[in-house]
């Protein structure tokens, strides 16, 4: 199947409300710091705000995952949707509030939505034939590459030109929109029944190996980000160097999504395409830290991020091949988490080693911490798959042979 037959109106309503939902998330860290940073110890306070955000992030996506009904799942995300945009606006509305107040409304902006992207993925999964799957899964990809390249520079741009409240005012009207835009799609997707509490509990954990795949990818993810205004430093770079660079690596993430999406399914099992993609990225942000000049730093990037994107795909995909449907939304929501506790845990690391060794240091490290996540993953992942029967497609029925004699 290719990319145009996605074109059909369901899908491109997805989209609308995919790219109104998501925009505000990927503008948020950035927006905060801009909120705060003129107050006294704005920029630490600011990454307070960031940290909330992100944490209301991690906390609620598999609770509210985990109990979102497949079938009827639309008015749980509109209660998402809404309270996310009531945080954007309470925060654009009151930038002067006190910090514990707007930590409190960072952390509902965080909080509220956190079950929709999971939701939305399973949602443009059941708009497809199964044989589309991975083109849907790489379009989602591809949109979500494009909205964190294009969100920096909105961000700066709205803070800086107009005022600093702008993007959050922004944020919460672009997300009250996707509210709206959700009648235009059906009302939730068809799954097997639902397992409950314990049940649903034992369904997700035995997933784990994949989660931690996921957050071994997005380690990777921040240490690009967050350690490359300091590496351009040592290296004697200019630092205005670090936001095309990085856009460079956005960028490449959408070419390698759309790659992997032209074909349905690539050789070798799905746990072995995520490994080895994992690798080639962690090798390349290596690369990164030892490359002197800003052109090769700026080919490594752009390699890893060709292989970033395929990587996340291979491990949603996995999601679906040992999870049953009614348990994919929260699979994907508690996977949302564990890539963002990814996330936060290698900056937090990058951000301690910086105190102690050089930029380039600390990039390696923060690489060997990958890989050794991703060894554990991989192991649980073999054993995982071992114990999981594959399915058998175009099997033949069997034969009653009591029909057969007579």
């Amino acid at each position: 199947m290719s990319y145009r037959e996605l074109a059909t109106r369901p899908v491109l309503a997805w989209s609308a409300v995919m790219v109104t939902s998501r925009l505000p998330i990927a503008m948020a860290p950035l927006a905060l710091v801009f909120l705060v940073r003129e107050r006294p110890g704005g920029y630490t306070l600011g990454a307070v705000l960031a940290a909330a955000y992100v944490l209301g992030e991690i906390v609620a996506a598999p609770v509210l995952g985990m109990r979102l009904n497949a079938e009827r799942a639309r008015p749980q995300l509109v209660a998402g949707l809404a309270a996310g945009a009531a945080g954007f606006a309470g925060l654009g509305l009151a930038p002067g509030a006190h910090p514990l107040v707007l930590a409190a409304l960072a952390l509902l902006a965080g909080a509220g939505p956190a079950a929709v992207p999971g939701a939305l993925r399973a949602l443009l999964t059941s708009l497809v034939p199964e044989r589309a799957v991975t083109q849907a899964m790489s379009t989602e990809s591809m949109l979500t590459f494009g909205i964190w390249a294009a969100a920096p520079a909105l961000t700066t741009a709205l803070a800086l030109g107009a005022a600093p409240a702008v993007p959050l005012l922004l944020q919460g009207f672009l997300m009250g929109a996707s509210v709206a835009g959700l009648w235009l799609l059906p009302a939730g997707w068809s799954a097997e029944a639902q397992e409950r509490g314990a049940s649903m509990r034992r369904t997700l954990l035995r997933a784990w190996p994949v989660y931690v795949l996921g957050a071994a990818g997005l380690t990777l993810l921040a240490l690009a980000e967050l350690i490359l205004p300091a590496l351009l430093e040592q290296r004697g770079i200019d630092i205005r160097w670090a936001g095309p660079l990085l856009a460079g690596f956005s960028i490449g993430s959408a070419v390698g999504a759309f790659v992997y999406g032209l074909r349905g399914s690539w050789p070798g099992p799905l746990a072995v395409q995520s490994l080895l993609l994992v690798l080639a990225v962690a090798a390349g942000v290596a690369l990164v830290a030892v490359l002197p000049w800003t052109a090769a730093i700026a080919v490594a990037l752009v390699a890893a991020g060709l292989l970033q994107a395929p990587g996340s795909l291979t491990r949603n995909l996995a999601l679906r091949q040992v999870l049953p449907p009614g348990a994919l939304a929260a699979g994907y929501s508690v996977m949302y988490a564990a890539v963002g506790a990814g996330y936060a845990a290698s900056g937090t690391l990058a951000g301690g080693l910086l105190k102690v060794v050089a930029p380039s240091t600390a990039i390696l490290w923060g690489v060997v911490l990958t890989v050794l996540l991703t060894g554990v993953g991989a192991v649980g992942e073999w054993r995982l798959t071992r114990r999981t029967p594959a399915p058998q497609e175009d099997e033949p029925a069997p034969v009653d042979v009591r029909k057969v004699r007579r």
